[in-house]
């Protein structure tokens, strides 16, 4: 039985109309095509009608080809976590499976570590590496390995390129609080232009109260999530409260 007949079965079975279990989380529409096979729920939708229905996640996942396509979404949405969730009672030693179930690890452990959860990254993180994977590539174990060291400051270094190598320590000995030596570093690599290279070297220059400096590397990178913030700052401190509050409305 497909997806979209088992949380129709599941419905009637209940008493409930489509109504009812839309809530307000999704339209009656959108409901009516994932029964009738016209639409794929996306991870999160599932777990909302799952909780609605009263049934755990795993009830509509009992296929592999459905955990597995459910993991394929997740991951399209960043969701390691959710990965992990749809994956949960699936055979995991196929090569997709074992693959997914790595990656599902990684971005959980980079989204512990964006929240500065850093014991829980790290757990999470050095759980990939254990797991073995044939599609495992060099690239995505260089970036697991870095984002380690951002977890736990003494892992083993890895094995990158030299100025992913001075980035690495630039960042750390600026978590750590070492301004003047994170500024050493950077200053140590040629290339300047990098998007990397010019967000540490503002945080440096805000850390070391130059915010005028700051504004100046950051400028080329335009507005986004990551530099609105350090924007706003480098405004505010330099007396352009115009801007900053502009940059500060624009986070909302």
């Amino acid at each position: 039985m497909d997806l979209g007949k088992k949380l129709k079965n599941v419905r009637l079975e209940a008493g409930l109309s489509q109504r009812q279990v839309c809530g307000e989380r999704i339209t009656r529409n959108m409901l009516s095509q994932i029964e009738n096979g016209s639409a794929r729920p996306s991870m999160d939708t599932l777990r909302y009608l799952a909780d609605r229905l009263g049934k755990p996640l795993g009830y509509f996942l009992d296929t592999d080809s459905d955990s597995l396509h459910a993991a394929r979404l997740a991951y399209a949405e960043g969701n390691g976590l959710g990965m992990l969730d749809a994956l949960s009672d699936t055979d995991t030693t196929t090569p997709e499976g074992a693959f997914l179930q790595k990656l599902g690890f990684l971005l959980a452990g980079e989204q512990a570590l964006r929240e500065q959860r850093l014991p829980y990254a790290r757990d999470l993180l050095e759980r990939c590496g254990q797991l073995e994977s044939a599609y495992w590539q060099p690239e995505t174990e260089r970036r697991r390995q870095m984002d380690l060291c951002r977890a736990d400051p003494s892992a083993p270094a890895p094995e990158v390129p030299p100025e992913e190598d001075l980035l690495l320590r630039a960042e750390l000995a600026l978590r750590s609080g070492k301004t003047a030596l994170a500024g050493a570093w950077l200053d140590c690599l040629d290339d300047r232009r990098s998007r990397k290279w010019r967000l540490l070297r503002c945080d440096v220059y805000l850390a070391e109260q130059n915010p005028a400096e700051a504004l100046e590397v950051l400028r080329p990178l335009g507005e986004d999530t990551e530099t609105l913030p350090r924007l706003e700052t480098c405004y505010r401190e330099t007396g352009d409260f115009q801007n900053a509050y502009r940059c500060a409305v624009a986070q909302r």
